[in-house]
């Protein structure tokens, strides 16, 4: 067994849809990045590349690379899963935690929930995906962008 941590931090941009988990949040904002920004999954996939040892999405998929300019992250997930399969790992469970002053992401986890498990080809009852505010504090409580944290088991 491996366990793997990621983290990522996009701040909020205009003109941007909010995608999380596969899911688009309605909000007046979304997040400023290279591909459609999505946190929570890019704190996945850095968690399951860490596990395996093998670097960070930084690398594998580089802002640099116009091939990855407005990437759809699950699509980029299911190339992290293939990665790690090939070199004989599955996951076997995942937890994020997605940090966001707003908007409210209850509605959603359910669904995102879903399609990160569907991405992992694991059962919703391995993957955990919550929500939480830092109370008005630091960058994501004063609404400037929203973070994640993403913990995973391996299995080789």
């Amino acid at each position: 067994m491996r366990i793997g941590h990621g983290y990522d931090v996009h701040r909020f941009a205009t003109g941007r849809r909010l995608v999380l988990c596969g899911e688009t949040v309605p909000y007046e904002l979304g997040l400023l990045g290279h591909s459609d920004a999505d946190v929570a999954v890019h704190a996945l996939m850095d968690a399951i590349l860490g596990a395996a040892a093998l670097g960070d999405i930084g690398r594998l998929f580089p802002d640099s690379d116009p091939q990855y300019e407005g990437a759809d992250s699950m699509l980029l997930l299911d190339k992290v899963v293939e990665l790690v399969s090939e070199k004989g790992f599955s996951v076997s469970n995942a937890d994020i935690t997605i940090i966001a002053q707003k908007p409210k992401l209850a509605p959603y986890i359910g669904r995102m929930r879903d399609n990160v498990a569907k991405r992992l080809g694991i059962s919703a009852n391995r993957v955990n995906v919550k929500a939480t505010t830092e109370e008005g504090l630091g960058f994501t409580g004063s609404l400037e962008g929203i973070s994640a944290h993403a913990v995973v088991l391996l299995n080789e």
